[in-house]
Order: C-alpha cells, then structure tokens, then sequence
C-alpha cells in the first residue's frame, strides 16, 4: 500500500473456516446477500473475475430505487484463501487478508480513502458491510 497517505482497516473475526469464508466473500451468488451496509440498502448484481487482471463489479441501489451506484475495480494479486488486491476504478487501492484462527477466520481489509466523505464515515461504512459479510456467514 502506498505509506504517502493514510490507510483505512476494517477487520472483524468471522466463527467458520477460511474456505467458508473465501468461498462467500468470492461467488457472485453470495455477494448479492451480503454486501450493503444497511437494511435500505441492497446488491441486485455482482460479476466478478477473480484472477490478477480480472475485473468485478457490483450494483450497490437503495431499496427504495432512489439512488444507486456501481462497485469495482480490477484485481492486481489473488492467493486463495489469503489474499486479494485490487484498485478501484479511480486509483485507489484495497488490501484484504484472511487469517485462519483455530475454526474461525479473520478478515482484514485495508483501502485507502475517497476525499469527499470523512474518514469516520467511510470506515463506519466499510465496517458495517463487513459486519453483515460476518453475520451472513454465520448464519448460513
């Protein structure tokens, strides 16, 4: 990551196997039931091409149809069940890692912030998708 700026992490430790965990943050199916950061919000579509080079984009909209916008980027470096790289589509880069812990796995996202929103925002933000991430999981 670029050190010339200050970086934003998220993390939370998710109670199922790195496979599990891989498995639901990867497939498109699984995308869609997990990536909003709250109950007004909601993912209709996700592709995702997950290799170095490969690009992903999800469909973030308000349920209520009054806004919406597309997620993506292209991914820089993949190992499976560890770690994922990629550059959104306006330069900014995100780091994620999976350590597996005993039967759980912890997830570890590092990106680095828009100038628009402030920092609290965008990380209360990202914590809050991650968070559902860690209870759609669980609960399947």
């Amino acid at each position: 990551m670029d050190t010339n700026h200050s970086t934003i992490t998220v993390e939370a430790k998710v109670q199922a196997p790195v496979e599990k965990v891989w498995e639901y943050w990867t497939e498109p199916e699984h995308i869609t039931k997990w990536n909003n950061a709250s109950e007004d919000w909601h993912t209709p579509h996700a592709e995702n091409d997950l290799r170095a080079g490969g690009k992903f984009v999800t469909r973030m909209e308000a349920k209520d149809g009054s806004f919406g916008f597309d997620f993506g980027g292209i991914y820089d470096e993949v190992l499976i069940h560890e770690f994922i790289s990629y550059k959104m589509e306006d330069g900014r880069k995100v780091e994620i890692t999976f350590i597996p812990q005993d039967n759980a796995t912890k997830v570890v996202e590092v990106f680095d912030p828009e100038t628009t929103n402030p920092i609290e925002m965008q990380q209360e933000g990202w914590q809050a998708i991650l968070d559902n991430f860690k209870k759609y999981v669980e609960q399947q």
